[in-house]
């Protein structure tokens, strides 16, 4: 596990051990008032809204406020277009889906150890509506560790990260300051520098999480003149292809251009990216605990 440093300091003691006197997501009660569309059905008090609608003779629903505990929620956002479903594992490339489920799951844990409350998103199944799990305890941990990241869907559209941050923003209540976002995805398909910007104004601490396959999607080998397995993304069906060399050097550039220019560009709106570019766990927390060491020596002003 690695731990969760965020960019800002919060009000009162860190991952919710203590109360704010802001309503929001917490577990001590402030009040009651109508149900509104986009409340979370869990705050519902069914007790409440039965006397209610017995009272009016009509359905009233009440919903529970609570005091906001001031701490950072987690939400991982999964990117599941049908091109994050490559590879099998038993290819010599690396295999997107386990990639993101074990950095989905360090990620979960690391949120579980410090008390933080862990939430999930994605668009697995395609259509308008993602399935959404709001941030929870433990119990949600499991679920995202043994469902959520083990579901075999990846019917996702292709605009599916920028769907999921505005979801996020449309939420009632919202996500508290300092809320971790951390989107899992290769950013082959990439959310404008606005909504990056939109879900920054928010100040959500939002961490892009870049699966890449550091051969054939950040660069390219030289395979002039061999005939070379490559993979449709949209069926995973896999092609044969004789490439030249100068064929071979002009996707190189291109892929390295291509990778460099995504994180400069989340580096110059203020967001360092972490790069995954293997399934093997020990890889994974390495690079997650390069980013938290290099967030703390940030916060204690670098040299």
């Amino acid at each position: 596990m690695f731990p969760l440093v965020v960019r800002r300091r919060l009000i009162g003691l860190a991952f919710g051990t203590t109360r704010s006197a802001r309503r929001g997501l917490g577990s001590d009660v402030a009040g009651s008032r109508p149900y509104l569309p986009g409340d979370d059905v869990r705050s519902i008090d069914w007790a409440a809204s039965a006397r209610l609608s017995a009272a009016r003779d009509a359905d009233t629903f009440v919903t529970r406020e609570r005091f906001t505990e001031e701490a950072p929620r987690v939400v991982v956002v999964c990117d599941r277009r049908p091109a994050m479903k490559l590879y099998p594992s038993d290819l010599p490339w690396l295999s997107k889906p386990d990639a993101v489920r074990v950095a989905a799951t360090l990620i979960a844990e690391s949120a579980a150890r410090t008390r933080g409350a862990v939430g999930y998103l994605d668009y697995a199944r395609g259509g308008d509506e993602p399935f959404w799990r709001p941030p929870t305890g433990l119990g949600e941990v499991r679920l995202l560790k043994e469902s959520h990241v083990l579901w075999p869907q990846f019917e996702a559209p292709e605009d599916n990260v920028t769907r999921a941050l505005g979801h996020l923003a449309r939420l009632r209540g919202g996500l508290p300051v300092g809320s971790f976002v951390f989107v899992l995805s290769d950013f082959l398909v990439s959310p404008t520098a606005e909504t990056w910007t939109a879900a920054l104004e928010r100040s959500w601490d939002v961490v892009p999480v870049v699966v890449r396959d550091p051969t054939w999607e950040s660069s390219f080998p030289d395979v002039g003149g061999m005939v070379v397995p490559l993979a449709d993304p949209a069926t995973g069906r896999l092609l044969r292809v004789r490439m030249s060399a100068r064929e071979a050097s002009r996707r190189r550039r291109l892929h390295e251009q291509r990778h460099h220019e995504l994180l400069g560009g989340f580096r110059a709106l203020g967001i360092e990216p972490i790069v995954v570019t293997s399934a093997d766990p020990a890889d994974v927390l390495r690079v997650f605990l390069a980013w938290s060491e290099q967030r703390l020596f940030e916060r204690r002003g670098g040299w």
